[in-house]
C-alpha cells in the first residue's frame, strides 16, 4: 500500500460533500447554543464512554479509576470517531477519512463549551448524577480558575482541525488520481 494511493472519489460526490461542509461550518457559526446537530450522537457517545471506562472505578473514592470514569465521557466520544478516522485511513478511502476526521475535530467546540462551563455549571446536564465532568477533574487537577481558557482553546483547536480536514478532503478529493493522468499522458503520446 503506498501512501499516496487513495481512491479516487468522483467530482459530484466531492462537491456535494464540500456544499455539505460548508452548509454545517455555516450552521456551526451561527450557532450559539454551543449544542450542534451532530453533539446528539456525540451526547450518547460521552454517556456510554462513562459507562465504559467506569468498570475501573469504585463510587467511594476519588481516585484513578473514579476520574477515568469522568474523563471516560470525553475519551470515549474522542476514541470513537478518531478509531472510525484510523478504519477509512487504512482503507485509503478519501471521504470516510475526512468526514470521520472532521467528526473528531467537531466534538472539540462542543466538549470546550462544557469546559469553559466548570465554573459558572450552566449548562443542562444528563444522567443520574447531574456532577458537571469538567468541575470535578479541574478540581481535581487544580486548574480550575483556567476553565474559560483551556474550553476557548479546544473550541479553537476544533475549528482549526475541521476547516484542515475539508481543505485535505478538497485538495485530495479535486486534485485527481495521479495515476489517472499518468496514464491520459501516456496514451495522448502514442
Amino acid at each position: 500500500m503506498l501512501l499516496d494511493d487513495w481512491k479516487p472519489v468522483s467530482r459530484p460526490g466531492a462537491i456535494i460533500a464540500l456544499s455539505f461542509y460548508a452548509l454545517f461550518l455555516l450552521y456551526a457559526a451561527f450557532d450559539r447554543s454551543g449544542f450542534l446537530l451532530l453533539d446528539f450522537a456525540n451526547l450518547a457517545i460521552h454517556e456510554a464512554g462513562h459507562r465504559v471506562f467506569g468498570f475501573l472505578a469504585d463510587e467511594n473514592q476519588v481516585g484513578f479509576g473514579y476520574t477515568l470514569m469522568v474523563l471516560g465521557g470525553t475519551l470515549l466520544e474522542l476514541i470513537v470517531p478518531l478509531a472510525c478516522t484510523i478504519y477509512f485511513f487504512f482503507r485509503r478511502e478519501i471521504a470516510g477519512t475526512a468526514f470521520c476526521l472532521f467528526w473528531f475535530f467537531e466534538n472539540f467546540p462542543y466538549i470546550g463549551t462544557y469546559m469553559a462551563d466548570a465554573r459558572m455549571e450552566s449548562l443542562p446536564l444528563v444522567g443520574g448524577g447531574l456532577e458537571h465532568d469538567w468541575e470535578i477533574l479541574f478540581t481535581h487537577w487544580n486548574l480550575m480558575l483556567h476553565d474559560q481558557q483551556i474550553g476557548r482553546s479546544m473550541v479553537i483547536l476544533g475549528w482549526l482541525g475541521m476547516l484542515a480536514s475539508v481543505l485535505w478532503f478538497a485538495y485530495r478529493a479535486l486534485r485527481g488520481s495521479p495515476q489517472a493522468s499518468a496514464c491520459g499522458s501516456f496514451l495522448l503520446r502514442k
